[in-house]
């Protein structure tokens, strides 16, 4: 799997150097280019299982975005109301996935989302620490992290 995306890269970066254009924009252009050619010949070079990785990783990323817009609506909401009635806690969420790489990023897409706060893993690295800013069901907002980044998560990299 590493060594197609690193020809995934190669193949980008050898696209900017016939383009003349080594622009962000160009780049991920012929990054697209080239997954498209690969996924062409991906029965004969094996890279079926890389472009599955790569709708879920895409996946993932627009997860993501959709909890960002989500949480940063009722934020705002939460700030702007002239009561602003706010439930913080605590909440310590059990673990399903167990890599260092899948730790950090549900902690870090937790932390990016706004409203939420990883703040610690314990020891064991079974649970995670979260803070959240308005908590109504801690129960709802643990099943919602399970079914969502750290399901995702476990797809996409699993």
């Amino acid at each position: 799997m590493n060594s197609l995306f690193l020809i995934n890269i190669l193949m980008a970066l050898v696209w900017a150097a016939i383009t003349g254009s080594f622009s962000l924009p160009n780049l991920l252009f012929g990054f697209a280019l080239s997954a498209l050619a690969l996924s062409l010949i991906r029965e004969q070079v094996g890279t079926v299982g890389y472009m599955s990785r790569v709708r879920r990783v895409v996946s993932l990323f627009l997860l993501f975005l959709y909890e960002l817009v989500l949480s940063s609506i009722s934020v705002a909401k939460l700030v702007l109301s002239p009561r602003m009635k706010l439930n913080p806690a605590f909440v310590a969420y059990p673990l399903r996935v167990d890599k260092d790489f899948e730790i950090t990023l549900l902690a870090n897409l937790i932390t990016l989302t706004p409203g939420t706060l990883s703040v610690d893993v314990s020891p064991d690295r079974r649970i995670l620490y979260i803070h959240a800013i308005n908590v109504t069901d801690e129960e709802a907002l643990k099943r919602d992290i399970a079914e969502g980044f750290e399901m995702k998560i476990m797809e996409a990299f699993r």
